[in-house]
């Protein structure tokens, strides 16, 4: 949300982006728990059993009214700026300009949060991967918008997760 305000969105557009945004992997809940939690490389076939949740969010969302624009988020957030990614193969400006910020926004999440493989990365590094990937996995422009922002954001949305116990 930081980075669509940054974008100057107004709040029609906001509360779309926010909906698709917190709901975007609601098609996980399809993908068997024995794949999900599979220790080691997916086979092909399972790879595409996980692929297959943009689709099924969408589906289940676009039958909502008031979620109809959101599950155009979910279709596509994680379609690559190039083409390169999936379930469309969409580009550019084809993919939906919430699941574009979107794609920074998480990029950023999974660089700087600690997992079980790995600890979390300094938000430099993040600024350094996701600055590397503009023009490919990510809209330039948005990326461009991204590294303007102050860290001072950073920080109190930082601090503002931790209080919540969601960091």
């Amino acid at each position: 949300m930081a980075i669509s305000r940054a974008l100057k969105i107004e709040a029609p557009e906001l509360n779309t982006i926010a909906r698709g945004t917190f709901l975007h992997d609601i098609g996980v809940i399809g993908v068997p728990d024995k794949i999900l939690h599979k220790p080691g490389p997916l086979t092909t076939e399972e790879t595409e059993t996980v692929r297959e949740h943009c689709y099924r969010g969408y589906r289940v969302l676009r039958k909502i009214p008031y979620l109809q624009e959101a599950a155009e988020i979910v279709y596509a957030h994680e379609e690559w700026y190039n083409g390169s990614g999936y379930p469309r193969g969409l580009k550019g400006d084809q993919i939906p300009l919430g699941a574009r910020i979107f794609a920074v926004a998480h990029a950023l999440d999974a660089i700087t949060t600690k997992w079980e493989y790995r600890p979390a990365q300094t938000m430099e590094a993040a600024r350094t991967e996701i600055s590397r990937l503009a023009g490919t996995q990510f809209d330039p422009a948005i990326v461009k918008v991204f590294l303007e922002m102050k860290q001072q954001v950073w920080d109190e949305l930082r601090m503002e997760m931790d209080r919540q116990g969601k960091g």
